[in-house]
């Protein structure tokens, strides 16, 4: 069974159109990491204005699914040139840009 994963990235407002621009041509080994990684229908969307990213995906476990990404030596890679882009979620007072959200209504 698929588990479903929503999430949040808080992108700094000014570095909106840089970051779109490398997402053009996101390096194929961040994909193949990802799908070896268990990550699938992976979409990202953008309220431009404020820089809110809501991101999904599909996987078996999301947790496993993050822990084979952060084994990922390119995911490291990729990751350090990404930095510059995302404020660090609201409260959590990690470095991790990202913010999971909580399914509770989901309709076939």
């Amino acid at each position: 069974m698929s588990e479903r994963a929503c999430f949040l990235l808080h992108l700094r407002p000014e570095l909106v159109a840089e970051y779109l621009e490398v997402h053009r041509e996101v390096w194929p080994e961040v994909l193949e990491a990802l799908t070896r990684s268990g990550w699938r229908d992976y979409s990202l969307f953008l309220r431009a204005e404020d820089g809110l990213v809501v991101g999904y995906c599909e996987t078996d476990d999301f947790a496993a699914a993050t822990a084979a990404m952060d084994r990922e030596d390119v995911s490291a890679r990729w990751e350090a040139t990404m930095s510059k882009y995302f404020r660090p979620a609201p409260g959590d007072g990690s470095d991790r840009p990202r913010e999971r959200l909580v399914e509770y209504f989901h309709l076939d």
